[in-house]
């Protein structure tokens, strides 16, 4: 049992580690010194050429949401891999340190934090969401992340797979 347990815990080691090697920086963590503007636009080109539509991420350290939803993530490697196919995730920082208000100020305001925007691939708003709606009894659900992939993915073979 031992074993299958340090398989299990060396290849989620792995998938994050390959995850995070290929994801842009923009991605992975919020960071109140990235600029906003070129971070979209290196989103808007990525989307472009991979046709995936633009998922952004408003939070930042502070917020314990927002590190609930990434332990979700990091716990959840297919959750995460079908994000990843899904969209160009931009995560946006929010901060005493950097509001990034010219940058989200075109955005509907947010209700709480982490809040996502889904744009298209060449940034227009699609839609604003409240991170709540992925909670089933006060966690995160698998099957709410999925459906909300379906429904936006411009990839058909990951819309019906």
């Amino acid at each position: 049992m031992k074993n299958i347990a340090l398989l299990f815990f060396l290849f989620f080691v792995s998938l994050q580690a390959v995850l995070a090697q290929q994801l842009p920086e923009y991605s992975l963590k919020y960071d109140p010194k990235r600029n906003a503007f070129q971070d979209g636009r290196d989103a808007i080109k990525l989307a472009t050429q991979t046709n995936r539509r633009i998922l952004i991420e408003v939070g930042g350290d502070w917020c314990k949401w927002c590190h609930v939803l990434d332990r979700f993530l990091n716990e959840n490697p297919d959750i995460k891999k079908e994000l990843h196919q899904t969209f160009v995730f931009l995560k946006v920082n929010v901060s005493d340190e950097n509001y990034n208000d010219e940058f989200l100020k075109v955005f509907p305001r947010p209700l709480g934090y982490p809040h996502m925007y889904v744009t298209e691939k060449d940034g227009n708003l699609l839609l604003s969401k409240d991170t709540a709606d992925f909670f089933v009894n006060r966690k995160y659900s698998a099957k709410r992340f999925k459906a909300f992939f379906k429904r936006w993915s411009l990839n058909k073979k990951i819309a019906n797979g």
